[in-house]
Order: C-alpha cells, then sequence, then structure tokens
C-alpha cells in the first residue's frame, strides 16, 4: 500500500506530539485481520527516545554463507504507555541515509535508488498500538512499519524489558531489546536477489526517558 499523503500528515502529527488521535483514522484501515488494538489514554506517562540508545540494526543473508549487518542512526520519536492497563502508543522515526555497515560502497548503494531511496524517502516509520502483555510487560509490539512509501505489518518481540530510575538525570528509563523479521522484496528493495537474502532481521535497542 503507497504511502499517501494523508498517511504522511497523521504519523508527522504522531512524532510532532498528536498521540492517539492521530492514529484513529489510521487504524481503520488497518486489515480486519488484525488484533483489535488498545488505544493509550490521554493520562497515559509519555517517554521520548533517548537517540543515544535507541538504535535499529539489521540482518542479511549473503550468498547463504556469511551474514551482512548495518544500523540505523539513533532513532527518535515518543512512546506512550500504561503497564497496568496493558495499553501502548508508538510513534518512531529512523533517518534511511543514516544506514552504516562499515563498507562505504555497499552504504552508498543503501542509500541510493536501488536500496533504501533515502532523497526520496529520507524516513522510515514504526507505529503500533496493539501488544501482547505478560502482566505488566509488552511480549510482542504489532504494529506497521513505512519505507519507501510502502506499509506492512510489523511485530516485533521482547528479549528483553525493564524500567527503573536513572541515577544520572533521575527520570523512569523504560526499555529492552526486540526483534522482528521484514521481507525487503515487499519493499521494492530487489537489488541482489537471489545472492543476498530476502529475509531481513530486525533488532532494535530503545530507551525511552519518561517526560
Amino acid at each position: 500500500m503507497s504511502l499517501t499523503r494523508a498517511r504522511r500528515t497523521l504519523i508527522t502529527t504522531l512524532l510532532l506530539g498528536g498521540g492517539g488521535a492521530a492514529l484513529a483514522p489510521l487504524q481503520a484501515q488497518t486489515s480486519a485481520s488484525t488484533p483489535a488494538p488498545s488505544v493509550a489514554p490521554a493520562t497515559a506517562p509519555s517517554y521520548a527516545l533517548d537517540p543515544t540508545h535507541s538504535f535499529v540494526h539489521w540482518e542479511v543473508v549473503h550468498m547463504g554463507t556469511s551474514t551482512l549487518r548495518g544500523r540505523f542512526g539513533g532513532a527518535s520519536g515518543s512512546v506512550q504507555f500504561d503497564a497496568k492497563a496493558q495499553q501502548i502508543d508508538i510513534g518512531i522515526a529512523v533517518d534511511t541515509a543514516s544506514v552504516n555497515t562499515g563498507v562505504a560502497p555497499l552504504d552508498s548503494l543503501l542509500r541510493g535508488t536501488a536500496g533504501l531511496s533515502s532523497t526520496e524517502f529520507p524516513q522510515a516509520f514504526f507505529t503500533a498500538r496493539s501488544a501482547r502483555w505478560e502482566g505488566e510487560v509488552p511480549r510482542e509490539i504489532r504494529g506497521e512499519f513505512t519505507l519507501r512509501g510502502v506499509s506492512q505489518g510489523l511485530t516485533l518481540k521482547a528479549m528483553r524489558w525493564n524500567c527503573g530510575l536513572n541515577p544520572l538525570f533521575r527520570r523512569e528509563v523504560c526499555g529492552g531489546d526486540f526483534e522482528g523479521e521484514l521481507v525487503r522484496s515487499s519493499f521494492g528493495i530487489t537489488h541482489s536477489l537471489p545472492f543476498v537474502a530476502d529475509k531481513v532481521r530486525l533488532l532494535v535497542q530503545v530507551e525511552g526517558i519518561r517526560q
């Protein structure tokens, strides 16, 4: 599904602080098979992502032998959640031009039109308002990932999660490590198939500071 002007507006509103109200029309467009989301109340605490501790790493198998790895620079955005009520509202963006594999020619290829097309689509987005909880711990985050103007459902599974008081600035910090998987050809990235795998593993680390 191509990213419409209305969807761009909704995501931008969310990242600038629009919260749950901005996502109501977006949720109406999801398929009937998508689990019904829970809406974070207006009073739910808000957490701003710490860009020095929030990154998206990725892995893809090369020639059936080794694994290519890279990451995107610090993620930005915010999360509202109420662990006791098991409610969550997420809006995160990453700059596609920040992709870094440690190999300059490969980075240039990935930023170009055969890859992430960073000039035309400078950001990728993840939004979510649904989760599978175990008590007060979100074990799976179910949302939508938008890359190169295409949106697909994406589930991120928690490998760990914790909240606590950060002694440096004496605020609550919540965060953890998540993993997911996407098929790059579904976003129009087909370069080097089938020599480089179609499935891409995502490893997401996030820390949010309570506002």
